[in-house]
């Protein structure tokens, strides 16, 4: 009813600025003395004329518009119909012999152009001038804006627009030379990054946006790094595939967050293209509550499983999940949550002979480097054991994927916890030769914001006023973002004929300082003088660097680019067994554990990389041939 009342006004008014444009055009023709025929023709074709250019308005869609928020395209719609609204008039006059002066026609277009276009853009002036007058006397921001391409323009226009936001565009800084010195809707662009230190203090600037949707991740983090040493707030918009032609809601505009500080593009891998062997079948996720498990179940609801079980010994984890799935989801997802260890043989079978899943993916583990170091013979049980009793299942009741979720800490292990994840992997790749059930392990860095990583503790010592405390100034990790760990398990699951260990190129190792350094900054806070880092030393097990590779197994390429296999080694699974039997019987020993875990491993070294300082920075220098040796082989295996 409203939008009928709107249309309705709308039309009288043009009725009423039709019949002044007109009895206009004919006063200006006559200088203001129109003849008394011309003024008779005018009045007696008053009514017709006014329906008939009413009705091309309307054909022309002029009362469909919503002018508030008219652009180039309404423009054009107007100027097009007040045209053919003039050239009516004139066939109608002409087709009575009543015609008016040519002259009159043209000065009646115009006119009728202007005043309409007047009547329907006023409306956009006056609600600005509302929404001015609403903010008037209110503290407002200035914003420097990064990037005057497209998406900078379109920043700029949507800032003016919603007044609310208390953001006012000042100037624009852009590394094209070429348009330095111009202006995007008014706002200056007077320089390059180099510039920027100079202009937040010439033009007052407490905002940095940027509106860069390419942006590289390192830039991102000097960016950080300069704001907060120029008092400024630092925001930016999401990635150009969330921007979609013309639309872009400011409000999307965002403070840095933990996965914009991963120091490399985030890999993009093609999981709705290969996830078709998750579709229609029934998957098993052990450790599904846990955070890579939880992402995991997240990413596999979205291929339609015929049923999606999620396995977990902690019940609040896999409640919490439960409860999300089922909001996103309801009815179409068939999901079933199950209570139980993989340490416990005969509730693993019950779970595998009553579902039957066809893949699993196995996460549950133990994963904390200094715990496992105090509790050896948890991570045995939980690690080593609890895989063996589920890949045995597995191949037992027929799955025809398991994939195990593995960790760099695998690869040349310091500490009890990576020594029996790579017991892990042995466990997988020696019963592949074995089994019809293909088995495969996918290893990585570090996962952003995951439970027992870096971020939360450090979050929670910037939120307590520090020290945040990091183990040493040149301790280096891989990091992913929870999503790409998930994803790369998918990818990896779909890619496996059996037996590999699937990896990905994680970019440059991060020094876990600057990593500190960054979160300190986003949380608003100069490091080392509002909140001080300390250096504790490190700790029982843990390594300066960790590595994806051993050295015996090399890497090929696969079909994505970003994806690469570890070389398949010899692994005899009567042998894996017997090790396996030597660890368990000597679980209430430490050291003979250790022994024995040492004979199954012989990559671990309990005993390597203490705090003396002559050996580690000795093994800086390896880290850095090291990575230098993996990129060496990632680029000779794509090629």
């Amino acid at each position: 009813m409203q939008t009928f009342i709107r249309k309705a006004l709308l039309a009288v008014l043009d009725a009423i600025l039709v019949n002044i444009a007109l009895i206009t055009a004919l006063a200006l023709r006559f200088e203001g003395n129109i003849p008394d025929n011309y003024f008779r023709i005018y009045i007696n074709n008053i009514i017709i004329l006014t329906i008939i250019k009413l009705l091309i308005y309307t054909v022309f869609r002029l009362y469909k518009s919503l002018w508030e928020y008219a652009s180039i395209t309404e423009l054009i719609q107007l100027f097009i119909g007040t045209l053919c609204g003039s050239a009516a008039s004139f066939i109608i006059t002409f087709a009575k012999d009543q015609m008016l002066p040519r002259s009159v026609y043209l000065i009646d277009w115009c006119l009728a152009f202007i005043l309409l276009g007047g009547s329907r853009f006023s409306y956009r002036i006056i609600r600005k001038l509302r929404r001015m007058m609403l903010v008037h006397g209110t503290k407002r921001n200035r914003a420097m804006i990064i990037g005057a391409g497209y998406t900078g323009s379109m920043v700029i226009k949507e800032l003016r627009a919603h007044h609310e936001l208390k953001i006012d565009p000042v100037v624009v800084v852009d590394k094209d030379a070429k348009k330095i010195n111009s202006r995007i809707h008014g706002v200056p662009i007077k320089g390059g990054d180099d510039k920027i230190k100079e202009l937040v203090s010439k033009y007052n600037v407490n905002v940095i946006i940027i509106a860069v949707p390419s942006i590289h991740k390192n830039d991102i983090s000097r960016l950080l790094r300069l704001s907060k040493e120029l008092g400024c707030k630092l925001k930016m918009l999401p990635g150009a595939h969330d921007i979609v032609d013309e639309d872009l809601d400011i409000k999307q505009l965002r403070d840095i967050n933990t996965d914009d500080l991963l120091g490399r593009e985030k890999v993009e891998l093609n999981t709705v293209e290969i996830a078709g062997y998750l579709k229609d079948e029934t998957i098993l996720v052990t450790g599904g509550g846990g955070s890579i498990g939880s992402e995991l179940c997240r990413q596999i609801a979205r291929f339609s499983p015929k049923k999606l079980l999620i396995l977990d010994i902690y019940e609040n984890n896999a409640y919490d999940l439960q409860n999300d799935l089922v909001s996103r989801y309801g009815d179409s997802l068939d999901l079933e949550v199950l209570i139980g260890s993989v340490r416990d043989v005969e509730r693993m079978e019950e779970v595998f002979e009553e579902y039957r899943p066809g893949v699993v993916f196995h996460a549950a583990a133990h994963k904390h480097v200094p715990l496992m170091e105090m509790n050896p013979a948890e991570a045995i049980k939980n690690n080593i054991i609890g895989t063996l009793n589920t890949a045995r299942c597995a191949e037992k009741f027929g799955v025809k994927k398991f994939i195990l979720i593995s960790t760099d800490k695998a690869v040349n292990p310091t500490n009890v916890m990576g020594a029996t994840k790579r017991m892990a992997e042995m466990i997988v790749q020696s019963m592949n030769k074995r089994s019809q059930t293909v088995f495969a392990a996918v290893r990585f860095g570090n996962v952003l914001g995951s439970n027992g990583s870096v971020i939360p503790l450090f979050m929670r010592q910037i939120v307590a006023g520090g020290p945040v405390t990091v183990t040493h100034p040149e301790i280096t990790r891989f990091f992913m973002t929870i999503s790409e760990a998930a994803q790369l398990v998918i990818q990896a699951g779909a890619m496996a004929k059996g037996g590999e260990i699937f990896l990905l190129d994680m970019g440059k190792p991060m020094k876990i300082v600057d990593l500190a350094r960054d979160l300190i900054r986003m949380a608003g806070y100069e490091p080392d003088v509002d909140i001080k880092i300390e250096f504790t030393g490190l700790r029982p097990g843990e390594k300066l660097y960790e590595e994806l590779l051993l050295e015996e197994e090399g890497i090929s390429s696969t079909a994505h680019e970003k994806i690469f296999i570890g070389k398949l080694t010899e692994i005899d699974y009567d042998e894996v067994l017997k090790n396996i039997s030597l660890i368990e019987s000597s679980l209430n020993d430490k050291e003979e554990l250790k022994k024995c875990l040492k004979h199954a491993v012989p990559t671990y070294q309990p005993e390597y990389l203490h705090t003396d300082d002559e050996m580690t920075y000795e093994n800086i220098e390896i880290n850095e041939k090291q990575s230098e040796d993996l990129k060496f082989e990632m680029r000779r295996a794509i090629i």
